[in-house]
């Protein structure tokens, strides 16, 4: 976990079951060989052979929260609304390339210039350049 608030990759949460998360993918117009990694904390639906097998026909890596372990996601979890609130639901992507390039941008800003409270009102880079820890 990285305890100093960086954004270090993305993830996307769908619904509870495999045949809402194979719908979901269904749906989504880029091709899912663009995807890397497929991130959740829902277990049973996620966990299942069925997703594991179109995760694996399109080279997606699956990761998935230990049982039971709240604190695997909770960073994971407080970041990702803050990336759909800051960025994803202010704007409409038609294409990946653009929703890559929002995101990347957005993961640049957020380190390097976004001031956070929980580090004394630095970014996450001036913060571990200054050699502090949480």
């Amino acid at each position: 976990m990285n305890t100093n608030r960086q954004i270090a990759g993305h993830s996307v949460g769908v619904g509870h079951d495999a045949d809402l998360v194979l719908a979901a993918f269904a749906a989504l117009r880029f091709p899912l060989d663009e995807i890397e990694v497929f991130h959740t904390d829902r277990g049973g639906g996620f966990a299942g052979e069925r997703v594991e097998r179109v995760l694996d026909v399109f080279g997606v890596t699956r990761s998935l929260s230990r049982p039971g372990n709240p604190y695997d996601s909770a960073v994971v979890e407080s970041t990702n609304r803050l990336v759909r609130k800051e960025l994803i639901h202010r704007n409409v992507y038609t294409n990946v390339e653009q929703l890559r390039s929002d995101v990347n941008r957005y993961v640049w800003w957020y380190n390097h210039q976004r001031l956070h409270s929980t580090l004394g009102y630095l970014s996450p880079v001036e913060f571990t350049q200054q050699g502090k820890t949480l």
